[in-house]
């Protein structure tokens, strides 16, 4: 049986750090789907529709991994589609504490379901797609902290 597992996140945008922890998860599981979860409450750089255009580029040639949207929980989500696995990325211990309390939480919801955290390595630690947005509202250069794929595309 294939193990699939799901990496949920806004990708608003996709960085450097996401790719490193994609190519880490992909040595624990067969096939990995990047949930992007819809939340309307959320202010948003990019569309969703942006943000899957961009992910998609980045895995073009990669048959282990796709690209989702989903609404609600994503706990639900993995549930509905069969999905046993979460993968968050840690790059600090505020993240860790933060991940921690989600997985606690998801765990209460459904103990089917497990989550991996993996951490990523020391030099993407300091990259946050929360900056990255600043780096871009700026006019700032923010394509070291982006993969190659997508640098040439516009995203404001």
């Amino acid at each position: 049986m294939k193990k699939i597992a799901l990496f949920p996140g806004s990708f608003d945008p996709i960085t450097l750090g996401h790719i490193n922890i994609l190519e880490k998860s992909l040595r624990l599981f067969d096939n990995i789907i990047i949930g992007i979860g819809e939340n309307e409450s959320k202010k948003n750089l990019l569309t969703i529709d942006k943000r899957i255009f961009l992910i998609k580029k980045c895995f073009d040639n990669n048959s282990k991994i796709e690209v989702h949207k989903y609404k609600g929980l994503t706990i639900d989500y993995c549930q509905k589609n069969g999905i046993k696995f979460i993968i968050r990325g840690i790059r600090d211990t505020q993240d860790f504490e933060y991940e921690k309390k989600l997985a606690f939480m998801n765990e209460d919801l459904n103990k089917k379901i497990t989550t991996f955290f993996i951490p990523c390595s020391k030099k993407f630690s300091g990259i946050s797609s929360s900056l990255i947005k600043s780096i871009i509202k700026n006019n700032g250069d923010y394509s070291k902290f982006i993969p190659l794929e997508i640098q040439n595309e516009p995203l404001i």
